[in-house]
């Protein structure tokens, strides 16, 4: 189904979400048609805080808003959908489009199998009535069942449409790009370099998957690196966990600035107590790349002075190589909390592969080398 015929049916008018490579159609035509607009389009931090949004959009105008989002994103918008949004609290009708990563029978990475098989399940048990959106789904079928969901949403509830691999479909072109030169395959390796033997926590898509063939390239363990597949936006927790049963280990983060906005008081957390033995690198393209290199407001944004003010003592910002092989080295030297921002081009190889190990096996692997 094409997504113009899609939102043409459903008549919205407003948009909020966290990108996904399964509603890439979706996101490049709103991109395409509206770009970044309080108006009608906005890309939140999480998707708690798109129900967030849609719902100060509802108070505003009386309309129905649409949220999109990966359904890795449905533990986020529970809290809100419960005691917000339900129609026993304040009865905010609100259409969710939900990308469906690990539908059962459908080969996907392991963060998503457990997700895609209770996908429906979890919105059908929170009472939103569900449609689901393939390949062969027609406007006729599609404008029989909004006849229906409207009914629902007229009573305050809200409705999902659940959205199969390639089941919409959008022939504009959208071209994602900054201003920036690194490449963060290339930023990466330096921090490898940097840090030797110590370890490292990395976010949640392309890095994690760079980070693994980098070792792979240099016949490094992979011991030395807990990758964070899913969880996005969790890494500096996970990290901050370790580091506090740890204080003779350095711990390294690869963040990206997606996962960072997506979770940002674990800033305040980390900040606050300070860990001495943390680094924190935050690869910030301004994109969430890794689903398709939509925006986020990151670009927009001082992550430094947000640093400094949840109470990091070093945090700086660099834009090329030698700026950071400069930092790195004045990170590893010092015992005390670090944050450093390295501004980065969208983009990665074509070939990048995936982890080969599996999610265990990286857990084990890393718990072996911490004992060590």
């Amino acid at each position: 189904m094409k997504v113009q015929d899609f939102i043409n049916t459903l008549g919205v008018e407003f948009f909020t979400g966290v990108p996904d490579s399964q509603l890439k159609a979706l996101c490049n035509y709103l991109i395409d048609t509206y770009g970044i607009d309080e108006k009608h389009h906005v890309i939140a931090a999480n998707e708690g805080n798109c129900v967030g949004v849609a719902a100060g959009y509802h108070l505003a105008t009386g309309k129905v808003p649409l949220v999109y989002m990966q359904n890795s994103g449905e533990g986020n918008i529970i809290n809100p959908l419960a005691s917000l949004l339900n129609d026993k609290v304040y009865a905010i009708p609100t259409v969710f489009v939900i990308g469906w990563r690990g539908e059962p029978g459908v080969h996907d990475e392991p963060q998503h199998i457990y997700q895609g098989e209770v996908t429906v399940k979890l919105m059908e048990d929170m009472g939103v009535p569900v449609m689901i959106i393939g390949k062969d789904t027609t406007t006729d079928e599609l404008s029989a069942k909004w006849q229906e969901f409207k009914k629902v949403l007229d009573e305050g509830k809200q409705v999902a449409f659940v959205v199969r691999k390639e089941a919409l479909s959008f022939d504009g072109k959208v071209k994602y790009e900054n201003e920036y030169d690194l490449v963060r395959e290339e930023i990466i390796r330096h921090i490898t370099d940097a840090t030797g033997e110590d370890m490292i926590v990395s976010t949640t898509g392309k890095a994690s998957r760079e980070l693994f063939e980098i070792r792979e390239a240099k016949g490094q363990p992979h011991g030395y690196d807990f990758l964070t597949v899913g969880s996005m936006g969790h890494s500096s927790s996970i990290a901050f966990g370790i580091a506090a049963q740890k204080p003779d280990k350095k711990i390294w983060i690869i963040d990206g600035d997606g996962a960072l906005l997506m979770h940002m008081g674990s800033m305040a957390l980390m900040g606050t107590n300070a860990p001495k033995n943390v680094v924190h690198i935050v690869i910030n393209n301004g994109a969430h790349e890794t689903v398709g290199g939509q925006p986020t407001v990151a670009g927009k944004i001082d992550v430094v002075a947000i640093a400094k003010g949840c109470g990091y003592p070093n945090a700086v910002s660099v834009a090329s190589l030698d700026e950071l092989d400069k930092v790195l080295a004045d990170a590893k030297s010092k015992n005390e909390l670090s944050l450093i921002e390295v501004k980065c081009g969208i983009g990665a190889r074509d070939d990048l592969g995936r982890p080969t190990t599996t999610a265990r096996e990286n857990k084990e692997n890393f718990m072996e080398f911490l004992r060590r």
